[in-house]
């Protein structure tokens, strides 16, 4: 029996021999095609997303951040304001005060708050309205939307278009930016008293109206948001 176990103790011996020498020449040899590591950290790779994450990963710390592109001050308001316009030299103080200010986005925003001010002004939404409009502004509305309450009254506004935003005067007096905007909108828009009847506007024509709004921002305010701080109708 020894030497029956002696056989086969050489002959496995041998095996794992053989394959310890095989796995070694497969796994131990380097041909120089090896592919990088495809998660090697670079100090400048860029953040990284998953699709399954919520989490952007941030380039490590000494990276260079670009700086902003140069702009030909000439061209700094184009799409804004017609280039030599006088508006020019106000939006100018505005954007040297607060750097953050872009007018396009102002106009875009201009026209999203005009909408939703005088569609919440006909539906009577004075909370909605309350965090658009200056004090003074918001005290005036919200009289006029209580008086139309109290005598029963519904009014009905809907847009059919709104034009581009026209800014028409700039300012920046101390640390208050002021702009001045002209909408011209096409509207329908009707008062109903208590029976239903129309008694004021048109349920079925659709009228152009003219708005000169102008709002306000403190420039030094955490506030990003503009409020309406007067309105005339051409």
């Amino acid at each position: 029996m020894s030497e029956v176990f002696d056989i086969y103790t050489v002959i496995f011996l041998v095996l794992a021999v053989f394959i310890i020498l095989r796995l070694r020449s497969v796994l131990g040899t380097r041909t120089g095609n090896e592919r990088p590591p495809e998660r090697a950290a670079r100090r400048d790779a860029p953040p990284e997303t998953s699709a399954n994450e919520n989490v952007v990963r941030l380039p490590t710390a000494g990276s260079e951040i670009p700086p902003e592109p140069v702009v030909d001050p000439s061209k700094r308001w184009k799409g804004v304001v017609p280039e030599g316009s006088p508006v020019e030299a106000g939006l100018d103080e505005i954007k040297a005060r607060d750097p953050s200010f872009d007018g396009l986005s102002f106009v875009e925003g201009a026209r999203a708050a005009y909408e939703m001010i005088v569609t919440s002004f006909a539906k009577g939404d004075t909370r909605q309205l309350k965090m658009l409009l200056a004090k003074d502004v918001y005290e005036s509305f919200a009289a006029a939307i209580a008086d139309r309450e109290r005598r029963g009254e519904v009014m009905d506004s809907n847009f059919v278009s709104v034009g581009k935003p026209e800014i028409q005067e700039a300012e920046l007096a101390g640390n208050m930016a002021q702009i001045a905007v002209r909408f011209v909108s096409q509207l329908i828009t009707a008062t109903r008293d208590k029976s239903g009847a129309v008694i004021d506007g048109n349920a079925e024509t659709v009228t152009e109206v003219v708005d000169h709004w102008t709002f306000a921002r403190d420039v030094t305010s955490r506030d990003p948001n503009w409020k309406l701080v007067r309105t005339e109708a051409a």
